[in-house]
């Protein structure tokens, strides 16, 4: 069986779904748009004065024929899993469709973030994480995958009761200020990195107190999503604080499960899914101010065997790629 998967793979979680197929003895491949860059320095420069004065994105252009030229020289396949398609024109989803017999998208982000009615067509079958998504466009649903190899509890030893990672958004940070009101004086040992460009310094400082900024690290470059692990396994518990518009559940929540960490989050859905266990999952109230340090300091308790593979990596390919038929 040859199946293709195509996405904008900047966090290199995609890349894990072409090994685990390749392990299963799948002829595997990966178009990662995001791995695209400019030729050269002259390529980079032609493409800022096309943005600048006539607005034209020529990288973004080049993208679209990098898919076209990678599916030409790879053939046909029985399967093309699209992961986002609406940053895909439609052009290029025309001559992807024509390159299979089973044309597949999966949503990492709702509809109201990233519309995609205009290209559904072209797909044989749509997967989203998002219930009310789900729900409204008739698709499949599906959850991200736990992609870490199990490292259970009793092999770590960690010095943080909480862990954060977030890129800079605003209505994040300001929950994230919330959080650490509440908490300042609880004896809980936490830690948040929050990491990226876009005026990290001088808006996160304007935020932050010094009564609080001792437990936070800025960065300007994100973390390699190959050494987040390094961070969770030092912490008993990792946080997680939901995008606006979004009710599906992230890739924390999977990273928390193979780590065994606990987990806290403002995400109300979480209590909808059979993992769930208030011994080891902490839904955040409206104001924050649920987090005891009695949660951290009780054991976890683990997962049936059943409900555990149900999210992971192994179990998300065999459904999406009809491997079991």
């Amino acid at each position: 069986m040859k199946i293709c998967l195509i996405s904008f793979d900047f966090w290199h979680y995609d890349e894990h779904i072409v090994a685990r197929l390749k392990e299963k003895g799948v002829d595997a491949h990966h178009i990662n748009i995001g791995a695209y860059t400019h030729k050269n320095f002259g390529a980079r420069l032609k493409n800022t004065f096309s943005k600048v004065f006539l607005g034209k994105n020529l990288k973004y252009q080049n993208r679209q024929n990098f898919i076209i030229d990678s599916l030409k020289k790879i053939g046909k396949q029985d399967q093309i899993l699209v992961i986002n398609p609406e940053a895909i024109e439609e052009r290029t989803h025309e001559v992807i469709r024509s390159y299979t017999e089973r044309n597949i998208a999966y949503l990492y982000d709702s509809m109201r973030r990233n519309p995609a009615e205009h290209i559904l067509h072209f797909f044989d079958a749509v997967f989203s994480f998002d219930y009310e998504d789900v729900k409204k466009y008739g698709f499949k649903k599906i959850n991200n995958y736990n992609y870490l190899p199990y490292d259970p509890v009793e092999n770590q030893n960690p010095e943080l009761d909480l862990f954060y990672i977030t890129s800079y958004d605003k209505t994040r940070i300001k929950r994230l200020k919330k959080l650490c009101e509440n908490i300042k004086n609880s004896g809980i040992k936490f830690r948040a990195v929050i990491a990226g460009k876009k005026s990290w310094k001088k808006q996160l400082l304007q935020i932050f107190n010094k009564k609080y900024s001792r437990n936070l690290v800025f960065r300007r470059k994100n973390i390699p999503q190959k050494q987040l692990p390094e961070y969770y396994r030092k912490s008993k518990a990792i946080l997680d604080l939901q995008r606006d518009a979004q009710t599906g559940l992230s890739f924390r929540v999977f990273e928390s499960m193979a780590l065994e960490k606990k987990y806290i989050t403002d995400n109300q859905d979480i209590k909808k899914y059979d993992f769930y266990n208030p011994a080891n999952i902490l839904i955040l109230n409206s104001d924050f101010s649920n987090v005891e340090k009695s949660f951290f300091d009780n054991p976890y308790e683990k997962l049936p065997a059943e409900i555990y593979y149900k999210y992971t990596l192994d179990h998300w390919v065999t459904i999406v790629f009809n491997l079991d038929k």
